[in-house]
């Protein structure tokens, strides 16, 4: 891929050319634009989808003004006339001009393989009309001829996974921020249901309950004196450090297969007092787990869900 020159402030914007990067993502319905624009969103790009061409460098100026902390825009290109290719060439030049980097990826894929992506969707492709799908990709690959020849990176998708498509996607354009596992450590009920969006559930109703202790019942798993009690029970350091183990095991596996979030729920019957003393403690010690560098391992969230209830 080749970045453009930098280019000096403008008397216009003052800006410079690296305060902000627009990425193109252009290429055949059914090659992975969405896929593409998925991966760049959970990297920290801010993605717009199916903008038109005229309408694209005054959404970038909004941008700016905006939220001049977004650094880094992708812009999900469709094939819409026969024009569109000169029409992204000069708006690239116009944007470079104006301060910003611009980059273009293209996603390609066989016929073969785009005919079999569509007919297990069963979706009609979107330039095919009353024509054949055969029809719709000739015609879109040749709209598209001028940006693909333009682009700074070609992406052959045919034989690509999705889970591989995001690998060379994150290669090409790095992680914004550390590459790390985004930790969500939840504590729940079990009277009130199994949360839904959990990766990982597990239990501490073997520890002993604080409700049964009467200067412990009105405090939650929070407050210091049912944090003490409840860590201090036989059992209860061994399943925080199991389970530390198991973050540790599975946190490169899920960064490898693409999977950036993982939710751990852990519960006790009304998710009061064990389950969010617990939850704290994992979520402490996971916070303060580092790399060899002293890096942060995990960007970690505490949640309690059901603290509160009656």
């Amino acid at each position: 891929m080749i970045d453009p020159p930098d280019a000096e402030p403008t008397a216009e914007t003052g800006r410079e050319a690296t305060d902000l990067t627009v990425l193109f993502v252009a290429g055949l319905s059914g090659a992975g634009r969405s896929t593409a624009a998925n991966v760049l969103e959970d990297d920290g790009w801010y993605v717009a989808d199916n903008v038109p061409p005229s309408l694209i460098a005054t959404m970038v100026e909004m941008v700016r003004e905006s939220d001049p902390t977004i650094s880094r825009l992708a812009m999900v290109i469709r094939a819409s006339d026969d024009e569109i290719g000169g029409q992204l060439d000069d708006l690239r030049k116009s944007l470079e001009t104006s301060g910003a980097r611009t980059k273009l990826l293209f996603l390609d894929a066989s016929d073969h393989v785009l005919v079999r992506r569509f007919e297990q969707v069963r979706r009609r492709h979107p330039l095919q009309g009353r024509e054949t799908l055969v029809d719709g990709i000739a015609r879109e690959r040749a709209i598209l001829a001028p940006i693909k020849n333009s682009a700074d990176l070609v992406v052959e998708t045919s034989a690509l996974t999705a889970a591989k498509l995001r690998e060379v996607v994150e290669g090409v354009y790095p992680h914004d921020t550390d590459n790390r596992l985004s930790v969500a450590v939840q504590s729940f009920g079990f009277k009130y249901g199994l949360p839904i969006d959990s990766d990982y559930v597990a239990d501490v109703r073997f520890l002993p309950n604080p409700y049964w202790i009467a200067d412990l019942r009105a405090q939650n798993g929070r407050d210091d004196e049912v944090r003490d009690y409840v860590l201090g029970q036989d059992g209860a350091g061994r399943f925080v450090d199991l389970h530390l183990e198991i973050v540790a095991v599975v946190a490169p596996g899920y960064l490898r297969e693409g999977k950036r979030y993982m939710t751990i729920s852990i519960g006790c019957t009304g998710g009061k007092h064990r389950s969010v003393a617990i939850s704290e403690e994992v979520g402490r010690r996971l916070a303060a787990a580092t790399d060899t560098h002293g890096t942060p391992c995990y960007d970690v969230r505490v949640i309690h869900r059901d603290l509160g209830r009656e």
